[in-house]
Protein backbone atom coordinates (compact mmCIF):
# COMPACT_ATOMS: atom_id res chain seq x y z
CA UNK A 1 0.00 0.00 0.00
CA UNK A 2 3.32 2.19 0.83
CA UNK A 3 4.16 1.90 -2.97
CA UNK A 4 0.63 2.58 -4.18
CA UNK A 5 0.40 5.87 -2.05
CA UNK A 6 3.80 7.02 -3.56
CA UNK A 7 2.92 6.45 -7.13
CA UNK A 8 -0.41 8.17 -6.20
CA UNK A 9 1.73 10.97 -5.02
CA UNK A 10 4.01 11.36 -7.65
CA UNK A 11 1.49 11.65 -9.93
CA UNK A 12 -0.21 14.35 -8.34
CA UNK A 13 2.69 17.41 -9.95
CA UNK A 14 1.51 20.27 -7.67
CA UNK A 15 -2.34 19.06 -8.40
CA UNK A 16 -5.03 18.65 -5.50
CA UNK A 17 -5.28 14.94 -6.75
CA UNK A 18 -3.95 13.22 -10.55
CA UNK A 19 -6.42 12.40 -12.80
CA UNK A 20 -7.77 9.31 -13.87
CA UNK A 21 -5.73 9.05 -17.17
CA UNK A 22 -2.58 9.28 -15.43
CA UNK A 23 -2.98 5.68 -13.67
CA UNK A 24 -1.06 3.51 -15.92
CA UNK A 25 -0.82 -0.34 -15.07
CA UNK A 26 3.38 -0.10 -16.00
CA UNK A 27 3.12 2.08 -12.60
CA UNK A 28 1.76 -0.13 -10.32
CA UNK A 29 2.87 -3.39 -11.74
CA UNK A 30 4.18 -4.90 -8.93
CA UNK A 31 0.45 -3.87 -6.73
CA UNK A 32 -1.79 -4.25 -9.76
CA UNK A 33 -3.15 -7.85 -8.97
CA UNK A 34 -4.70 -5.83 -5.77
CA UNK A 35 -5.96 -2.71 -7.30
CA UNK A 36 -8.95 -1.14 -8.35
CA UNK A 37 -10.50 1.54 -9.61
CA UNK A 38 -13.50 3.56 -8.66
CA UNK A 39 -16.14 5.68 -10.31
CA UNK A 40 -18.40 7.56 -8.19
CA UNK A 41 -21.88 7.15 -9.83
CA UNK A 42 -24.30 9.14 -6.86
CA UNK A 43 -23.61 10.80 -3.25
CA UNK A 44 -21.68 7.95 -1.09
CA UNK A 45 -22.08 5.20 -4.16
CA UNK A 46 -19.76 4.23 -6.61
CA UNK A 47 -19.03 1.52 -8.81
CA UNK A 48 -15.69 -0.80 -9.79
CA UNK A 49 -14.67 0.28 -13.35
CA UNK A 50 -11.45 -1.87 -12.73
CA UNK A 51 -10.29 -4.64 -10.71
CA UNK A 52 -7.30 -6.92 -10.07
CA UNK A 53 -7.27 -10.71 -9.77
CA UNK A 54 -6.93 -10.53 -6.13
CA UNK A 55 -10.40 -8.53 -5.48
CA UNK A 56 -11.74 -11.17 -8.06
CA UNK A 57 -10.89 -14.12 -6.41
CA UNK A 58 -12.67 -12.22 -2.73
CA UNK A 59 -15.58 -12.41 -4.69
CA UNK A 60 -15.80 -15.07 -6.95
CA UNK A 61 -16.70 -13.48 -9.59
CA UNK A 62 -15.62 -10.55 -12.11
CA UNK A 63 -16.45 -7.44 -10.56
CA UNK A 64 -16.61 -4.74 -13.33
CA UNK A 65 -19.99 -3.04 -12.72
CA UNK A 66 -20.58 -4.20 -9.38
CA UNK A 67 -21.77 -2.10 -6.40
CA UNK A 68 -18.43 -0.50 -4.22
CA UNK A 69 -20.94 -1.48 -1.21
CA UNK A 70 -20.88 -5.11 -1.99
CA UNK A 71 -17.63 -5.87 -0.45
CA UNK A 72 -19.21 -5.41 2.64
CA UNK A 73 -21.65 -7.10 5.19
CA UNK A 74 -25.24 -4.74 5.19
CA UNK A 75 -24.09 -3.25 8.75
CA UNK A 76 -21.08 -2.05 7.86
CA UNK A 77 -21.93 -0.68 4.35
CA UNK A 78 -23.62 2.93 5.88
CA UNK A 79 -20.41 3.41 7.08
CA UNK A 80 -18.26 2.35 4.09
CA UNK A 81 -20.63 4.66 1.93
CA UNK A 82 -19.86 7.96 4.44
CA UNK A 83 -16.19 7.02 4.14
CA UNK A 84 -16.44 6.54 0.49
CA UNK A 85 -17.83 10.07 -0.41
CA UNK A 86 -15.55 12.02 2.31
CA UNK A 87 -12.67 11.07 -0.24
CA UNK A 88 -14.74 12.32 -3.26
CA UNK A 89 -15.87 15.50 -1.63
CA UNK A 90 -12.89 16.95 0.55
CA UNK A 91 -10.70 15.50 -1.28
CA UNK A 92 -8.64 12.88 1.11
CA UNK A 93 -7.31 9.80 1.48
CA UNK A 94 -8.85 6.91 3.60
CA UNK A 95 -7.37 3.69 4.93
CA UNK A 96 -10.06 1.13 6.01
CA UNK A 97 -9.36 -1.90 8.54
CA UNK A 98 -11.91 -4.97 7.42
CA UNK A 99 -12.59 -7.95 8.79
CA UNK A 100 -14.70 -11.37 7.52
CA UNK A 101 -16.03 -13.59 10.53
CA UNK A 102 -15.54 -17.30 9.96
CA UNK A 103 -17.77 -19.64 8.79
CA UNK A 104 -18.65 -22.57 6.82
CA UNK A 105 -15.93 -23.44 4.48
CA UNK A 106 -14.83 -19.47 5.05
CA UNK A 107 -11.54 -18.74 6.91
CA UNK A 108 -11.32 -15.63 9.32
CA UNK A 109 -10.22 -13.11 6.97
CA UNK A 110 -8.51 -9.82 7.47
CA UNK A 111 -7.81 -6.77 5.18
CA UNK A 112 -6.81 -3.55 4.33
CA UNK A 113 -7.48 -1.10 2.11
CA UNK A 114 -6.21 2.16 0.90
CA UNK A 115 -8.70 4.72 -0.54
CA UNK A 116 -7.22 7.58 -3.23
CA UNK A 117 -8.95 10.11 -5.08
CA UNK A 118 -8.82 10.60 -8.88
CA UNK A 119 -10.35 13.34 -11.07
CA UNK A 120 -12.61 12.43 -14.33
CA UNK A 121 -11.69 13.75 -17.99
CA UNK A 122 -14.09 16.63 -16.78
CA UNK A 123 -11.94 17.91 -13.69
CA UNK A 124 -14.61 16.70 -11.23
CA UNK A 125 -12.90 14.19 -8.60
CA UNK A 126 -15.55 11.25 -9.23
CA UNK A 127 -12.60 8.60 -9.42
CA UNK A 128 -10.51 6.74 -6.95
CA UNK A 129 -7.80 4.39 -7.43
CA UNK A 130 -8.18 1.67 -4.67
CA UNK A 131 -6.02 -1.19 -2.91
CA UNK A 132 -7.08 -4.00 -0.67
CA UNK A 133 -4.56 -6.70 0.83
CA UNK A 134 -6.40 -9.66 2.23
CA UNK A 135 -4.48 -11.93 5.00
CA UNK A 136 -5.54 -15.48 5.00
CA UNK A 137 -7.50 -18.62 2.47
CA UNK A 138 -10.34 -16.56 0.61
CA UNK A 139 -12.19 -20.23 1.20
CA UNK A 140 -15.30 -20.45 -0.58
CA UNK A 141 -16.37 -16.45 -2.54
CA UNK A 142 -17.85 -14.05 -2.47
CA UNK A 143 -15.86 -13.20 0.91
CA UNK A 144 -17.82 -9.64 2.51
CA UNK A 145 -16.73 -7.90 5.30
CA UNK A 146 -17.56 -6.01 8.04
CA UNK A 147 -15.46 -2.17 8.50
CA UNK A 148 -14.35 -2.40 11.32
CA UNK A 149 -11.80 0.85 11.23
CA UNK A 150 -11.00 3.69 9.12
CA UNK A 151 -9.02 6.65 9.10
CA UNK A 152 -9.00 9.88 7.17
CA UNK A 153 -5.52 11.31 5.95
CA UNK A 154 -5.06 14.53 4.47
CA UNK A 155 -3.44 15.21 0.41
CA UNK A 156 -0.64 17.05 1.82
CA UNK A 157 0.95 16.42 5.21
CA UNK A 158 -0.38 18.61 7.86
CA UNK A 159 -3.55 19.47 5.96
CA UNK A 160 -7.14 19.48 7.32
CA UNK A 161 -9.37 16.04 7.10
CA UNK A 162 -13.05 16.48 7.05
CA UNK A 163 -14.77 13.17 9.49
CA UNK A 164 -17.22 11.09 7.34
CA UNK A 165 -20.10 11.93 8.64
CA UNK A 166 -23.99 10.46 7.14
CA UNK A 167 -25.30 14.08 7.40
CA UNK A 168 -24.90 14.90 3.60
CA UNK A 169 -25.26 11.32 2.48
CA UNK A 170 -27.82 9.87 4.19
CA UNK A 171 -31.29 11.90 2.28
CA UNK A 172 -29.38 11.74 -0.96
CA UNK A 173 -28.22 8.22 -1.26
CA UNK A 174 -30.32 5.96 -3.83
CA UNK A 175 -32.99 4.64 -2.06
CA UNK A 176 -33.05 7.03 0.64
CA UNK A 177 -35.81 9.24 0.22
CA UNK A 178 -38.13 11.41 3.20
CA UNK A 179 -41.03 9.52 3.80
CA UNK A 180 -44.47 10.74 1.82
CA UNK A 181 -46.51 12.92 3.99
CA UNK A 182 -50.17 11.30 4.63
CA UNK A 183 -52.80 12.57 1.63
CA UNK A 184 -54.88 15.00 3.31
CA UNK A 185 -58.47 14.78 2.78
CA UNK A 186 -60.17 18.29 2.58
CA UNK A 187 -63.87 18.38 3.72
CA UNK A 188 -64.94 18.90 0.65
CA UNK A 189 -63.74 15.60 -0.49
CA UNK A 190 -65.42 13.63 2.52
CA UNK A 191 -67.31 11.37 1.25
CA UNK A 192 -70.97 11.65 1.23
CA UNK A 193 -72.91 9.79 3.83
CA UNK A 194 -74.68 6.51 2.65
CA UNK A 195 -78.93 6.09 3.19
CA UNK A 196 -79.36 2.69 5.34
CA UNK A 197 -83.28 2.87 5.56
CA UNK A 198 -85.57 1.70 2.91
CA UNK A 199 -86.97 5.09 3.77
CA UNK A 200 -84.13 7.03 3.11
CA UNK A 201 -83.35 5.17 0.22
CA UNK A 202 -86.59 5.46 -1.41
CA UNK A 203 -86.10 9.55 -0.70
CA UNK A 204 -83.88 9.49 -3.34
CA UNK A 205 -85.02 8.22 -6.18
CA UNK A 206 -86.37 10.16 -8.72
CA UNK A 207 -89.20 9.46 -10.37
CA UNK A 208 -89.67 10.18 -14.25
CA UNK A 209 -92.91 10.46 -16.14
CA UNK A 210 -93.68 10.27 -19.83
CA UNK A 211 -96.52 11.82 -21.75
CA UNK A 212 -99.45 9.88 -22.49
CA UNK A 213 -99.06 9.99 -26.78
CA UNK A 214 -95.48 8.52 -25.73
CA UNK A 215 -96.86 5.42 -24.46
CA UNK A 216 -99.61 4.68 -27.21
CA UNK A 217 -97.58 2.77 -30.31
CA UNK A 218 -101.01 3.31 -32.43
CA UNK A 219 -104.72 3.52 -32.75
CA UNK A 220 -107.87 0.62 -33.37
CA UNK A 221 -110.35 2.03 -35.48
CA UNK A 222 -114.04 0.77 -35.22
Amino acid sequence: MTEMQAYWDGLRRNRAVPARSDIQPQGIRRALDYAFILERIAPGAARFRLAGQHLIDLMGMEVRGMAFCSLANTSSRGRLSDVLESVFRTPQLAQLTLHAKADYARPELSAQMLLLPLSSDLGDVTRALGCIIATGQIGVAPRRFDLTHDEVMPILAGGKTVAPSPSNVERDRPGMRDPASPRQISATQAPAKVATTPEARRSGFTVISFPQSAMTTGTTKT
